[in-house]
């Protein structure tokens, strides 16, 4: 067991934490203010902070990091001048394995290729006494779960599905490397004060909808940025009904909508889990201050006066949902997706059916599933899809191939890859993928934007639970409800799957020979880190420039981005995944995937040098060999998705200067800001539609930069006219000196130093 000393001291401080802070808010608290509250920084002081308004030092309990990001992190943490992290801290490889042949073999093929990257971060875990969970260990979320997740608790992680970690009730929050850094480097971890959504769950699930259903319906409500700034906090009756993976499921997918993290109070169900998985100290210890593990009694009577908004779902009249294509708030209740399908001109032959990942990877989800591929054989039918079942971790694939359920599923013609992330990042090679046929999928993953699983724009990737993905590729097509539809079988007869049954925990136990985990060196301080010269995966950092403290002038546009771009679009993940640790060779992938607003084409810009249209990171190289700054502009959410900081690195190291957007998405606005780079937001959003081609941008007044002071850029067109636009930005005092330094490392080496 993981942490125990950590979990103790959180605890034995928590109730009197709490309490001096209800004396100071002199009101009733949700959940998620009892663990903010508690998690104040040494130095903060303790006041009744503005939710949306007020930013406040917190100090987490734990980091963990994935291998695809842990690399930037970690190389940054090697500037910040400490010798070992100040928290405990993870690194888990579960994003460079590639998803192509089986499990095995995948495995062995990504060891030997990323084998410089895996050795690097090996080393750097040991130097800097970090915890180690080796290739094939499993996805970091949902191995975190596993070992290190406590309700009450509150950790930081670099990727914007950390919030799983709510299915236990931990505060657990997505963000880039540089926040990590802060964590890792004893520092405090500023967070703007989240405004608090309540979800209240009535009834309970019944036939075929699952925990994913509630997040779906959740995302066709909220929207992709309703949850922006905000904590999502599930209650009620049909929270208790559910089990603490299911609660992660739900809690996973929050990332989708924008909010900054969801949990759930402390229950019966996360005790369970807590013993089941060897942690029954600590569901002892969360049961002895179970009162401060939730909300106080007046909020659960009276949620509207506590929450800023709330949402209200009876799971028993919840339906199971389809959310997509290309947006995964697009919910579709599975009894209208035939005929949304058909009006909307998306291929109804579903031709790959796709389950686990860190979203829905439990012994929970997989036995569900595994129920409705054991109909399929025992009742004759033909699966008409192919499917794929990747694990979330190693514990879980050692207990259900223990426990049958992968014979199972290779009896309904399944294919098992890696304990890893795989098609669910682009880490997929899907044979043909390249010729970019319109084709539908249908996945149990949590995103499902263009490109994102197999790289065609043409792949309509669907979202929904494991259970209805295997009822959907047993029948080959979107057009079917399982609720009321019937299957011919192999015998021409007419059958019917019955609803799906399953376990929330194995009845024999979780078992595993060897989980992955590898212990960081008792002295680190005699480990060499190497970083080839001439490497192509690996590249030391050096430091950004500071702001020399004037205005910025002459800047030209690089790119007015049209419609949704997100981190995928900014920097793509798949194939570029290989150089996440080399921020020169990454950059050639900037904006690549944007759509330029005035020819509507992806990597094509106009060179304003040349007048040529070329690639995005080749016009940009250019541009910053000349010493000329650029500007890019963008629309609404702008960087949302994942958590990646590459997509304000690479801009930051191309020499863009600013990126003014009509809204920013939570992680990606503070990415920036730690960058040194300024992050801005249209005052009047029409001014976007002012923006041209050809526009050169003057700032005026940079000079005078300050908190709640909106700034004027004078926008000169090729004509010689010029406009006038405002922006505002959310900077505050500290974030100004991260700007003035040339990033928030650069503050934190000046500090330590």
């Amino acid at each position: 067991m993981f942490d125990l000393d950590l979990i103790k001291s959180v605890y034995s401080g928590l109730a009197g934490k709490i309490e001096k802070s209800k004396k100071t808010l002199n009101r009733p608290m949700t959940y998620a203010e009892k663990i903010l509250y508690a998690h104040l920084y040494e130095t903060q002081e303790l006041d009744a902070f503005k939710r949306g308004a007020d930013y406040v030092d917190f100090a987490p309990d734990r980091v963990a990091m994935q291998d695809a990001t842990a690399q930037m992190a970690l190389l940054q943490f090697m500037n910040s001048g400490k010798n070992t992290t100040a928290v405990p801290s993870t690194v888990h490889c579960d994003h460079l394995i590639q998803a192509q042949v089986e499990g095995k073999t995948d495995l062995n093929v990504a060891q030997n290729a990323n084998k410089e990257v895996f050795d690097f971060l090996e080393s750097v875990s040991n130097k800097y006494g970090i915890g180690f969970w080796k290739p094939g260990a499993g996805i970091i979320h949902q191995v975190v779960l596993e070992n290190y997740a406590f309700p009450g608790g509150m950790m930081i992680g670099t990727d914007s599905h950390t919030p799983n970690a709510g299915g236990l009730g931990m505060v657990a929050i997505g963000v880039g490397g540089a926040d990590a850094v802060d964590v890792m480097a004893g520092m405090p971890w500023e967070l703007k004060m989240p405004k608090l959504i309540g979800v209240k769950l009535t009834g309970k699930l019944n036939g075929w909808s699952a925990p994913k259903d509630i997040i779906l319906k959740v995302a066709g409500i909220l929207t992709v940025k309703g949850g922006t700034g905000a904590i999502i906090e599930y209650f009620g009756e049909g929270a208790r009904s559910l089990s603490a993976t299911g609660k992660g499921t739900i809690c996973n997918m929050g990332a989708e909508v924008g909010a900054t993290t969801s949990l759930f109070a402390f229950d019966e169900s996360m005790a369970r889990y807590l013993k089941a998985t060897g942690r029954e100290e600590v569901a002892e210890l969360a049961n002895d201050i179970k009162e401060y593990l939730k909300a106080d009694p007046e909020v659960y009577e009276n949620p509207e006066v506590y929450y800023d908004e709330l949402i209200e779902i009876d799971l028993s009249e919840l339906t199971p949902h389809v959310n997509g294509p290309f947006t995964p708030d697009r919910a579709t209740p599975i009894s209208e997706m035939g005929k949304t399908a058909r009006e909307n001109g998306w291929p109804l032959n579903v031709s790959v059916g796709l389950i686990g990942s860190c979203t829905n990877s439990s012994y929970e989800d997989i036995s569900r599933a595994a129920s409705i591929a054991k109909q399929a054989v025992d009742k004759g039918l033909k699966v008409k899809s192919e499917f794929t079942i990747t694990p979330g971790s190693e514990q879980v694939r050692y207990t259900i191939e223990r426990d049958g359920f992968i014979s199972t599923f290779e009896n309904m013609g399944g294919k098992v890859f890696a304990n890893a992330c795989g098609p669910c990042i682009g880490q997929w090679a899907r044979p043909g993928a390249d010729k970019q046929e319109k084709n539908t999928i249908v996945h149990s993953f949590n995103r499902n934007f263009s490109k994102r699983a197999d790289g065609n724009p043409n792949t309509h990737a669907f979202v929904t639970s494991p259970e209805l993905v295997t009822a959907l590729a047993i029948a080959g097509t979107l057009d079917f409800n399982p609720v009321t539809d019937s299957l011919t079988n192999e015998r021409g007869e007419q059958v019917k799957l019955d609803p799906p049954t399953g376990f929330e925990l194995p009845s024999n136990g979780f078992a595993v020979e060897d989980a992955g985990y590898q212990a960081p060196a008792e002295d680190g301080s005699k480990v060499e880190v190497n970083v080839a010269p001439d490497s192509n995966r690996l590249q030391l950092l050096s430091p950004f420039k500071a702001w020399d403290g004037k205005n910025i002038e002459g800047a030209k546009l690089l790119i007015k981005a049209l419609g949704k771009c997100t981190t995928d679009h900014i920097s793509m993940a798949g194939p570029w995944l290989r150089f996440r640790g080399h921020l020169d060779n990454i950059s050639n992938n900037m904006l690549i995937g944007a759509v330029n607003a005035f020819n509507s084409d992806t990597n094509s810009i106009k060179n304003q040098l040349t007048g040529e249209y070329e690639q995005v990171p080749k016009v940009q190289r250019e541009y910053k060999e000349k010493g000329i700054s650029t500007v890019v502009v963008g629309d609404h959410n702008y960087g949302e998705g994942s958590s990646r900081e590459h997509a304000a690195m690479e801009p930051r190291h191309l020499g863009v200067r600013a990126v003014i957007v009509k809204s920013f998405a939570r992680i990606h606005e503070t990415n920036l800001k730690k960058q040194g780079m300024l992050a801005l937001t249209f005052v009047n959003e029409e001014d976007y539609d002012v923006i041209q081609e050809d526009d050169t941008f003057n700032f005026t007044d940079l000079v005078g930069f300050a908190p709640g002071k909106n700034l004027n850029i004078e926008v000169i067109h090729s004509d010689g006219a010029k406009d006038m636009i405002e922006v505002s930005h959310t900077y505050n005092t500290q974030q100004i000196e991260w700007f003035k330094a040339g990033s928030a490392l650069n503050l934190i080496r000046k500090q330590n130093n």
